[in-house]
């Protein structure tokens, strides 16, 4: 396809500015972002809680899609939407949780990895598939390397994946992931009120045409 080579070269050049150093002392708020599709077009939503998981800010953006879904260049596809409602935030968050990988990804670079070095911000990548690697004692192995975790959320469920994005160390990923689960969700609770966020964003949006 025209233009994944040049997406690759990208992706590995950038792979090398990822550092799992945390970029934050305490986490005070936290940022969930999820995408939902109408045809073309991709609308992005971030969700940002306070300590208590309580909603302070939520903001949606909608973007026409430049590039079909290919595993391992999810960036290219939602990255611009999740990048332009970014900017609308009024507050930004300590750590934002992406539905897409962090360095749970064949080149070390996935959607999460790539929003964080571009938007400076701390990022954890959170998904319900496994893109890559072999699971064993609930760590995920790519490369004879720890690239992430597998966590059961909740019982009878399948498990997620999370992974450092940026600017958050390995312990630290699953740690934050861990803290914000609320039962009954599956995924920790701001990344579940982006997703019911932009559903309800698209359901109004479909509503209108």
């Amino acid at each position: 396809m025209l233009g994944l080579s040049k997406f690759k070269e990208e992706q590995l050049k950038l792979a090398n500015e990822v550092t799992l150093k945390c970029g934050f002392s305490k986490v005070k708020t936290i940022g969930g972002c999820d995408q939902a599709f109408i045809d073309e077009d991709v609308i992005s939503g971030i969700v940002i809680c306070n300590k208590d998981i309580e909603i302070t800010e939520k903001k949606h953006a909608v973007v026409k899609t430049k590039i079909p879904y290919v595993p391992g260049f999810l960036f290219y596809r939602e990255g611009p939407a999740i990048i332009d409602v970014f900017n609308k935030l009024e507050k930004k968050p300590d750590v934002l949780l992406v539905d897409g990988n962090g360095i749970l990804h064949p080149r070390r670079i996935g959607m999460a990895s790539q929003l964080g070095i571009i938007l400076d911000i701390p990022t954890v990548g959170i998904t319900k598939n496994l893109m890559c690697g072999s699971v064993k004692e609930g760590k995920v192995y790519v490369d004879k390397e720890i690239r992430g975790f597998e966590l059961k959320t909740r019982e009878h469920a399948r498990p997620i994946y999370v992974s450092p994005g940026h600017k958050v160390s390995l312990g630290t990923c699953l740690e934050i992931a861990k803290s914000y689960l609320k039962p009954p969700h599956k995924l920790p609770e701001p990344l579940h009120l982006a997703h019911k966020y932009v559903n309800q964003v698209r359901k109004e949006l479909t509503n209108k045409k």
